[in-house]
Parts: structure tokens; C-alpha cells; sequence
């Protein structure tokens, strides 16, 4: 049983399962799917001041803070018990495209050449840390949600506005990834 745990599920499982949280969600009370919201619910419960923005009954939405915890609970018990020993394999065209630009050290889902305290002294570091955090961050916002919310939730309900963030965001990680990306790696 534990071995069905610590290999990766085929897309014809995993999609299935993921997808069929939108209409369990509805079923059980008329709830969206959405991670970015948790951060607001989050500061609503917290901040005591009267920014408007905050300024709701989040007391409804205490499911969704339950739900994002569990997401944090799960990935690290999945670290702590699951995870897999061995290095991570990449294909040799990627590690050879990665060499080219200085990040060596392929052994993690995320370079630590790129993403860890010492690479916020370096000028890509900064960028792809604080500079796509805050992009990131504005985005979502702008978007009126994330990914997870607009792609899973905002489709599978027919939302006009979700078929179009999720178009920008598809267009903006392409663009990003080979039009930009190469030129802060660079650096």
C-alpha cells in the first residue's frame, strides 16, 4: 500500500481525482476552489485594521484555511515519510541547458543556484526571488485568483473571465520561459 504512495500517479488518475473536487466542493456546499484566497482569510482573521479589502465575514470561508493546512500538512509528511532517496533525474538535454547558464546542482525540484538565501546575493537571484514573488503576487491578484482557482474551478463552471486568465497565464509562463527567462539566467 505504502509503494502506491511514494511513486508518481499516473494523469489519468490524478486528473480525475483533482477534477472531481469542483463538483464535491459544490455538492457540499456551493464552495470554490481557490488557494490565493486562504492568504486574505488569513488577514482578515489577523490584522485588526479597517482596510476595507479585509473588511468581510471570513468566518464562512474557515473551510478553505482548513483545507489550505491540510495541503501543508500533507507535503510534509510526504517529505518527511514518502520521499524518494535517490537524486532527482532530469533529462541530459535539461541538465546540459541548465549547465550553460551556471546552475550545476540539478539534485532538487528547486535549484538552490537559483532559489536559497546566498542566491539573493546575486542580481538573477534577486530577480527570480523577490522580483517574480511580487509579480507573482500582483497577478494573482489582478487576476482575481490563481491558477489552481481559475484553471480547476473557473473552467469546469464555464467563468468567461477564468478561460481568459488561464489563457494569460499559459501565454505568460511560455513567454516567460523562453523569451525571458534565458536572459536572466544569463546574468
Amino acid at each position: 500500500m505504502l509503494e502506491i504512495l511514494t511513486k508518481p500517479w499516473p494523469w489519468y488518475v490524478a486528473g480525475p481525482l483533482i477534477g472531481l473536487t469542483v463538483p464535491a466542493l459544490l455538492l457540499i456546499g456551493n464552495k470554490s476552489f481557490g488557494i490565493s484566497s486562504s492568504l486574505r482569510h488569513i488577514c482578515a482573521a489577523c490584522l485588526p485594521a479597517k482596510i476595507p479589502f479585509f473588511q468581510y465575514d471570513w468566518k464562512k470561508e474557515v473551510w478553505n484555511l482548513f483545507f489550505v493546512s491540510g495541503i501543508l500538512i500533507g507535503g510534509f509528511l510526504a517529505v518527511q515519510f514518502l520521499g524518494n532517496p535517490n537524486p532527482m533525474e532530469i533529462h541530459p538535454d535539461l541538465a546540459a541547458d541548465m549547465a550553460a547558464y551556471g546552475i550545476t546542482d540539478t539534485s532538487h525540484v528547486v535549484p538552490a543556484d537559483l532559489f536559497s538565501w546566498g542566491a539573493l546575493g546575486t542580481a538573477r537571484g534577486l530577480i527570480m526571488i523577490v522580483v517574480g514573488g511580487f509579480l507573482v503576487g500582483f497577478g494573482t491578484r489582478y487576476a482575481g485568483g490563481c491558477t489552481s482557482g481559475h484553471a480547476i474551478m473557473g473552467l469546469s463552471t464555464l467563468q468567461w473571465p477564468s478561460l481568459v486568465a488561464t489563457c494569460c497565464f499559459m501565454a505568460g509562463g511560455f513567454i516567460m520561459t523562453h523569451l525571458i527567462l534565458p536572459y536572466i539566467l544569463a546574468l
